[in-house]
Parts: C-alpha cells; structure tokens; sequence
C-alpha cells in the first residue's frame, strides 16, 4: 500500500555504489532505472509508483526515458511525470532525469531521426509531457544516416545551451561516430557525457572498439539490456511460462530458448549459484566488472524484483578466476543462436 506523503529513505546513499561519467563531475547509481518497459499506458498506476519511490529509497538516482516508450509512445513520460510530481518533485536537485530522440513519433518529415528540427522540438514535447524544466541527460537516440552529424550534434549543444538539457549523449554510435560526435561537441563547448548501448554476457559486440574508444574520449558508459531481454535469468531455464515475454514480446522469441542456450545459460546459472546469488544478479555484476562500465540501466516489473536486482552490487566483486569461467560461456550471440 502507498503511503502519502512519500518520505525518501534517509538511508538512501548508504549501499549505492556511484561511478562517474567519464570525465565529467557527475556520478550515476551502478543500478539505474530504466522506464523503457512496464511504464505504458496499460500498466497499472500503483505498481509503477511503489517501484519509482523503492528505486529512489535505494539510492537509484537516475531514471531512463526517452519519447518513443510507452506503448503507446510518450505514455512513458507521462506516467512518470505524473509520479513524480506527486512524490519526487522535493528531491528534484538529488535526481538525474535523462529523455532521447530518434525514432518516429509524430507524422511527416520531421517526426524522426536526428534533425535539429525533430530533436528541439521532441525535448520541448518530453518536457511537457514530465512537467520538467529541464532534463539531466538529452540523448540523440540513434544515428541518422542522411541528417549530417554536425546537425545533430549542434542540436544537443543547444539544448544545453538553452538550459533544457544539463548534458549532451548518444546511443547506439559505432566506434567511428562515437569519436566524431565527441569531437564535434568539444568543440562547440558541451563535452560528450555518455554514451548509452546494448551489453551483456550473450551480446558482447561492444567489446570490439566501442568501450575502448569510450574511454579514450573521456565519455561515460551506460549499458541496456544487461539481461539480455530476461534471457540471461533462470526464468528459461525449465520452459517458456505462461506470460513470460517470450510469448509476447517483439524483442524475443520462444525460437530463441534453443539447446545451445539452454546449456550455456545453466552453466552461467551453477557459477552465479556457487557465490550464493542469481543468474540475474551475476550478469548485473559481469557488465559492471572493473570500472569500465558507469552504470547496468534496468528495468523491473515490480519493487520487489528491483530490490533484488539492486543487490546484485551487494556481492563480492567478481574474482579473475570467476570471471575466466564465465568467458567459456559468456559467448557473443547466444541468445540468438540456433
């Protein structure tokens, strides 16, 4: 049951381990939340309030947008707009809020992509839509291919610029246009704070250039899909259960819970069992390993399961033996390996 007012935990930076972002000033939760999932218009207001506040009552500052969540697109932010006037909106000064533009929102020629066009006026729409001044983090969500990239960048400048947004990031950049878009913001005077991409123990792409040139540019990391859309819990590990997301989700099959997987995820699953935690909670901490990741950006369907996934950064950290084992396993394109 919730209870009003919302009292934030006093205890709340006690645990949370915070990593900063490059080589900016600001520090994100090794956990943040990640409203891309379970934050539609369908879902039900008291679920999605009790893991907004159990989040923050964790030490989880930082919450994850972007226009197109939902379904439908925009409901997202709207929702937590919603919520967070009602219960965060005195611990503003204490909250990273981050939104993106890149995919189709509106109709026409300038309701997608990486114009300056789409991009200013996309963040004027999430901030109505949350109630906001202003956001922490503005993303360009994906490379447009035909918008040069001096557009889009200029575009993020002056968000920032404009006070709109605190600070400037990508997602979804190869390695190249990592180091292109990073430069063209130095230039102008707004560095490149983070840089938000897919990584985990089956998807591991990241690996060949991405995280090396990050750190090389003095960018932050933030990685989604830790848990490779649930593939990486024990939740597959006996079948497909009813209402799971492989039955209904665009981003995962059933066809992708193939004996090849199934062996690779069990053996994952005995060495998280052998350090007393889950499958889950070890491929949190993988992604998290050394120091070259900022923050594990993920999503929850309750407070519950977000506690536990929150102390996954509870546990020892994962010794150079442990972490070899893994490798034999943790092997790229598992999960849609046939």
């Amino acid at each position: 049951m919730i209870h009003d007012p919302f009292v934030a935990n006093a205890a709340r930076y006690d645990t949370m381990q915070y990593r900063r972002s490059g080589r900016s000033g600001l520090r994100l939760p090794g956990v943040s939340l990640g409203l891309w999932h379970n934050f539609g218009g369908a879902n039900q207001d008291t679920v999605m309030r009790d893991m907004i506040r159990t989040a923050f009552d964790l030490g989880v500052t930082h919450y994850d947008l972007a226009n197109n969540y939902g379904p439908p697109p925009g409901s997202a932010e709207s929702n937590f707009g919603r919520i967070f006037a009602q219960d965060l909106k005195p611990y503003r000064d204490e909250i990273i809020v981050s939104t993106k533009a890149g995919y189709d929102m509106w109709p026409g020629p300038y309701g997608e992509w990486g114009s300056r066009k789409y991009l200013l006026a996309s963040l004027d729409q999430s901030l109505n839509r949350m109630g906001l001044d202003y956001v922490d983090i503005f993303y360009h969500h994906r490379p447009d291919p035909d918008t040069p990239i001096e557009e889009s960048m200029m575009a993020l400048d002056q968000a920032v610029r404009s006070g709109k947004a605190l600070y400037a990031g990508i997602s979804n950049y190869g390695p190249e246009a990592t180091v292109e878009a990073a430069t063209i913001l130095r230039e102008l005077g707004t560095p490149l704070l983070i840089h938000q991409f897919p990584y985990s123990m089956y998807l591991r792409g990241p690996e060949n250039g991405l995280i090396d040139t990050l750190e090389e540019q003095g960018v932050g990391s933030i990685v989604f899909s830790p848990l490779a859309q649930g593939m990486l819990t024990d939740r597959y590990l006996n079948g497909i259960p009813e209402g799971s997301r492989a039955t209904h989700s665009v981003f995962l099959s059933g066809k992708q819970i193939t004996q090849t997987y199934l062996e690779r995820t069990r053996a994952l699953n005995d060495i998280a069992q052998q350090r007393g935690q889950s499958l889950a909670q070890l491929a949190v901490q993988w992604v998290l390993r050394g120091d070259r990741i900022t923050s594990a950006l993920v999503g929850a369907s309750s407070a519950e399961q977000l506690r536990t996934t929150v102390a996954s950064l509870d546990f020892p950290p994962l010794a150079f033996d442990e972490v070899e084992a893994i490798e034999k396993y943790a092997i790229d394109g598992t999960h849609h390996t046939a």
